[in-house]
């Protein structure tokens, strides 16, 4: 993106935007228009030994819900209309917020190391890193 492009987001459309249930899947759709995923995607989730288990096309998956950091919430948005420059400002909408993301693994449960869970923390380390310091 080019340095002299700005995005503005309307977050006056926050008001009107839907409180949503997220899940990070470990797949690739190759697709990015909508979808009706009421109607398609209800997962059965299972509760298992504190940790979250599930299929998906006959594949286990294994689950953590990752709350979004005290003081923040999480925003799905929309950009109605695309540029046709680099350099071209852009708009975007709040379509929907959340405060957890059901974050899902193939194979194995998500650990401390996996880059998802660390990203949930990367706002303590900013506030740390910005804190003012006090002289001794």
């Amino acid at each position: 993106m080019a340095a002299d492009s700005v995005i503005t987001v309307d977050l006056s459309s926050l008001k009107f935007s839907a409180r949503d249930q997220l899940h990070l899947l470990p797949v690739a759709i190759e697709s990015d228009g909508s979808a009706k995923v009421e109607q398609y995607f209800s997962p059965a989730v299972r509760h298992r030994d504190g940790e979250l288990q599930v299929s998906y096309r006959g594949r286990a998956l294994q689950g953590r819900d990752l709350p979004v950091p005290p003081g923040y919430v999480g925003l799905v948005l929309k950009e109605d209309h695309k540029p046709c420059l680099e350099e071209e400002d852009r708009n975007v909408s709040v379509k929907s917020s959340f405060s957890s993301v059901t974050y899902w693994n193939l194979g194995s449960p998500p650990a401390e190391d996996d880059s998802v869970v660390m990203a949930m923390g990367w706002t303590q380390i900013a506030e740390a890193l910005h804190a003012p310091v006090e002289e001794q």
